[in-house]
């Protein structure tokens, strides 16, 4: 994953979060593509017309996690940061264009595998549900959060939490099942 050599990026990493701003700059030149990669897969399965373009995702998300100045402990720290920012951006964009419609149209997401098509469900209610299984359980939310909204495969996914990739499928449809659980319950109220 990622332009940069693991070892680099981890050092790169550990100069940006202790302050300094020429590896913060060499980091961002090194997680680019990765970020873009990630912004360009949460798209694939945004509505079409959709007003957010993966680089202002990518620009917005890095403003955010180098803003913040948080202390980056790692690749895998650090990329989890990403997705999760990824994922607010495009929650509140959802969120800003559902106001601005007034309830009209809703946006749609599917939590299939990366470029499988299926059951659509509203992102509003998503985020809802993912908080509770974040809730629950947050290994499998951060599951689905790298897998759904930063698109990762499940061997990267399996890296960055530094476990088995089966692990990783399991987790993925067991998350997949209590969402679907969960925003059934919430459409039958």
């Amino acid at each position: 994953m990622g332009e940069t050599p693991h070892h680099d990026l981890s050092l790169l990493i550990q100069a940006a979060s202790a302050g300094d701003e020429a590896a913060q700059a060499r980091l961002y030149e090194g997680v680019h593509g990765e970020l873009m990669r990630i912004a360009r897969g949460a798209f694939r399965r945004e509505a079409s017309g959709h007003t957010l373009q993966p680089t202002a995702l990518v620009n917005e998300a890095w403003l955010q996690l180098a803003g913040a100045g948080p202390e980056f402990t790692g690749r895998a720290h650090f990329f989890g940061l990403a997705a999760r920012a990824m994922r607010q951006i495009l929650v509140d964009h959802a969120r800003r264009t559902r106001a601005d419609k007034r309830g009209g149209g809703k946006n749609h997401a599917t939590l299939t595998e990366v470029g499988a098509v299926d059951e659509r469900f509203d992102v509003l209610e998503l985020e809802d549900a993912l908080e509770a299984l974040e809730e629950f359980n947050a290994r499998l939310a951060e599951v689905v959060q790298m897998r759904f909204f930063a698109g990762l495969s499940v061997e990267e996914v399996a890296e960055v939490l530094e476990v088995s990739p089966a692990t990783v499928k399991r987790d993925w449809t067991y998350a997949r099942a209590w969402l679907f659980g969960r925003m059934s319950d919430n459409e039958s109220d």
